[in-house]
């Protein structure tokens, strides 16, 4: 029988990735973007990211494989656990083409335009960027999922985290499909759906790990989990952020994010 925390670690990993529909929603009820909302809540998502991989997770990853294989070889093995985890983000993120990249930027106001040519852009745009979001989050889903099981507390922190980064996805999917056909129902479906290869990934990470799952594999998987976050925040999200020309704006969102996770870590000691 799948026990509750698996359960709710499935859940919340459902909810960060379907959060692609909430940037849907926004993109098709308004006719601006709105940069310093996008610019605010992007800074805010990597300074949870950030902080909360490198005092939480890598710390808990750290302490597991230490108490498993002594003090010098934890050590190494969680150092390269976290290098890994970045390098697999990196390598995904090297297979998508900038253009179809779902933190490229795309806003309401580039859409314009009428032609044949421009739409069947448009459209070949929105399909491959709903795409691309499919293989990324892959490995998102896998993040939150594994945190979520290890502590719930830091599974809905980083759930929510990954949920405002998902939005702008959410635009990026939208936008072109609707101005390619016109049609806002088939804009928000394909944005809304494509969100769903995050809890995909969780399961399918959880069935390939489910019957070895001990110390130093969740040692491993949590320092790559580590990695990944990191580098989404500081290869993406940071970024994408001044991207929208509101550079103080993202600062403020960082450190805010920062502060709210270490006082959501602290009222739980």
């Amino acid at each position: 029988m799948v026990s509750e925390n698996v359960l709710f670690a499935f859940a919340l990993t459902l909810f960060a990735g379907l959060s692609t529909g909430i940037g849907s929603a926004l993109s098709l009820l308004t006719t601006r973007t709105n940069t310093k909302f996008l610019s605010v809540a992007l800074g805010f998502s990597a300074g949870v990211m950030i902080y909360v991989s490198f005092v939480e997770i890598f710390v808990k990853a750290k302490d597991s494989l230490v108490l498993s294989l002594g003090i010098s070889a934890g050590s190494w093995l969680t150092v390269i656990s976290f290098f890994l985890g970045i390098l697999f983000i990196a390598l995904i993120d090297n297979f998508i083409p900038n253009a179809e990249n779902p933190h490229e930027i795309h806003t309401v106001e580039e859409m314009d335009g009428n032609s044949e040519h421009h739409k069947k852009n448009l459209m070949r745009m929105g399909i491959f960027t709903a795409m691309a979001i499919g293989i990324h989050n892959f490995p998102e889903g896998l993040a939150t999922f594994t945190a979520a099981l290890n502590d719930p507390n830091l599974g809905v922190a980083i759930a929510i985290a990954i949920a405002i980064h998902n939005i702008p996805e959410g635009v990026a999917v939208a936008v072109p499909i609707f101005y390619a056909t016109g049609s806002k129902l088939k804009a928000f479906k394909l944005s809304f759906l494509s969100g769903l290869s995050e809890p995909i990934g969780a399961l399918i990470g959880y069935i390939i790990l489910l019957n070895f799952f001990n110390e130093i594999v969740f040692g491993v998987v949590f320092a790559a989990v580590a990695g990944i976050m990191v580098y989404i925040s500081l290869d993406e999200l940071l970024p994408a952020a001044r991207e929208y020309g509101e550079h103080h704006l993202s600062i403020y969102g960082l450190i805010a994010g920062m502060i709210v996770m270490a006082m959501s870590l602290l009222l739980f000691i």
